[in-house]
């Protein structure tokens, strides 16, 4: 029934455009014990820039000093995304804001009744007269205005309804829904947004995190909902699990919602490996995407229906993320890996009966290891093979 309905909805949205809202140098930045410097945030908002991301959150300017001079540059550095500034639903944070020259604040307030209570120690209504305010004073200064309702996932829908209304009463231009501690699933999401879209009329964010390790998964439920906007940082990085990733949702809205995107996703390896570094993240060999692993194929079956045809276990090409293809030798390798290795990488084309000794003691030598070999492994044990044939 959700499928049908999932299916039925989303074609009241043909040929719809979603934009990607990348926030690696705010939400992404704080990640518990990740700084980045200036000359990185540059670097990463360039890099940002030359994907096509739609708008770039490039920090919190009322922070000040390095952070402040580094937004004020990025304004400055004539990207074609739109740079927004982060603010608390306080007018003198918006002051700041456009003291950098920003063309777009996010404007960000609690709705769920357990950050009402116990972080901002208010009620809803005075939530409702903040947000309100914010929104005016930026609007009248001609600022694109996101509305973010921080832990939405968990407010009451009627009350986060009113507050969605309301917004767009203040002039605001979109909703940012944030699953700020990761509770949602896709289902649930799917029915959050299809609700608000219905009734509010207003562009909505979804803006996930991965404390259950759905945040992708929400991030596409909620644009089969009607979501125009979808928020993302470089390799997930974000607080606590970390934010829906960049490259995962690119992709997915690409290849399981079919949409067009045109996004270059050529520089995804490449940006991944930067923003890694820069980060001390390390980058997960597995990492969906954009990870070592994700064309590298051992298993004999895998890897010879790879050979065969390279869409038999890749849904794309790894060029077109910036990887290469590999086919590793190890314990599950067949013969047919090492016959196209020796072929392609070595110009030798053995004989079926060198084929199947090779592979027989590469597997051995993988299981003494632990691992798979390395070239230079292969090599010796075709060598040693030659040497006891002459």
């Amino acid at each position: 029934m959700i499928w049908d309905m999932m299916n039925q909805d989303w074609f009241r949205y043909p040929g719809a455009k979603v934009r990607v809202v990348d926030t690696t140098l705010r939400d992404g930045e704080q990640t518990a014990g990740v700084v980045f410097s200036n000359e990185e945030k540059i670097k990463i908002a360039e890099y940002l820039d030359q994907i096509g991301v739609d708008q770039i959150e490039a920090g919190i300017p009322v922070m000040g000093g390095f952070e402040k001079d580094c937004i004020k540059q990025i304004v400055n550095m004539g990207l074609k995304a739109s740079i927004m500034a982060w603010n608390r639903a306080v007018i003198s944070d918006i002051k700041e804001s456009l003291e950098c020259g920003v063309d777009a604040v996010a404007i960000s307030i609690s709705t769920s009744d357990i950050h009402i209570q116990h972080k901002l120690q208010t009620t809803r209504e005075d939530v409702l007269v903040r947000m309100t305010d914010a929104v005016k004073f930026a609007k009248d200064h001609n600022l694109y205005v996101s509305v973010n309702a921080e832990d939405a996932s968990r407010s009451d829908i009627g009350y986060l309804t009113e507050f969605a209304l309301a917004a767009k009463r203040a002039g605001a231009d979109r909703l940012r829904f944030c699953d700020t501690v990761g509770t949602l699933n896709p289902i649930t999401t799917y029915r959050y947004i299809r609700t608000l879209v219905d009734a509010v009329g207003l562009d909505v964010e979804m803006h996930t995190h991965n404390d259950f390790g759905m945040a992708t998964a929400n991030s596409l439920s909620g644009i089969y909902a009607g979501a125009s906007y979808v928020g993302v940082t470089v390799n997930g990085l974000g607080e606590r699990a970390g934010n829906a990733c960049l490259q995962e949702v690119i992709m997915g809205m690409k290849y399981i919602m079919k949409l067009d995107c045109s996004y270059n996703t050529t520089l995804f390896r490449e940006v991944a490996e930067y923003v890694a570094q820069a980060s001390g993240r390390p980058l997960p060999v597995s990492k969906p995407i954009v990870g070592s692993n994700i064309f590298a194929h051992e298993s004999g079956i895998h890897g010879d229906g790879v050979l065969k045809n390279p869409l038999t276990y890749e849904v794309f090409s790894p060029e077109e993320v910036g990887l290469e293809r590999q086919i590793v030798i190890g314990k599950h390798s067949g013969s047919a890996a090492i016959r196209s290795k020796f072929i392609n990488e070595y110009g030798l084309d053995l004989p079926d009966e060198i084929i199947q000794e090779v592979l027989k003691r590469a597997r051995q030598m993988s299981i003494d290891k632990k691992r798979s070999l390395f070239d230079k492994e292969l090599m010796v044990i075709y060598e040693e093979i030659l040497k006891e044939s002459k």
